[in-house]
């Protein structure tokens, strides 16, 4: 009888940024990659449309975590800073998403995102009344999406 294999979890993760291991996210959002269908029809075609591949769009990755004050915690918005300033040919990165099995020691999905640049930085709104952990959303324009494994 054949082994079961189940779905995988998505509550397991780690980011790595030019292959340095990030932790503290509590959330990846990975968009879709869509292709654009061309219609395309010559003249002694039959009277129907044929489809082209057109261009393909990578969607942005949204990355969530929680505020620290750790010796990193300004890196991230650092990096936007900087691409807003107009560095964004030196700031392009690669980054990977690791999804890990159950135990978070087996790597089961890896997606490598490729020529990553913050387009937004959104810090949590402060609220008097709360006393919810502050939350800081990037989110990453890329040209390119592949699932490796």
């Amino acid at each position: 009888m054949a082994p079961r294999i189940d779905p995988i979890r998505n509550f397991r993760f780690q980011l790595e940024i030019d292959n340095i291991t990030r932790a503290g996210f509590s959330e990846v959002m990975i968009a879709e990659t869509t292709i654009e269908a061309v219609d395309y029809r010559e003249g002694t075609d039959p009277p129907h449309v044929r489809k082209l591949s057109g261009l393909t769009k990578y969607g942005s990755i949204t990355l969530k975590a929680g505020m620290t004050t750790d010796a990193n915690s300004l890196e991230l918005f650092k990096w936007h800073n900087d691409v807003s300033s107009g560095l964004i040919s030196e700031r392009r990165r690669n980054i990977a998403i690791r999804v890990l099995d159950e135990s978070g020691k087996t790597e089961t999905a890896r997606f490598v995102i490729t020529d990553a640049w913050p387009i937004k930085y959104d810090p949590s709104d402060l609220n008097g009344k709360g006393n919810e952990v502050m939350i800081e959303l990037l989110e990453f324009a890329n040209e390119g999406i592949e699932r490796v494994k």
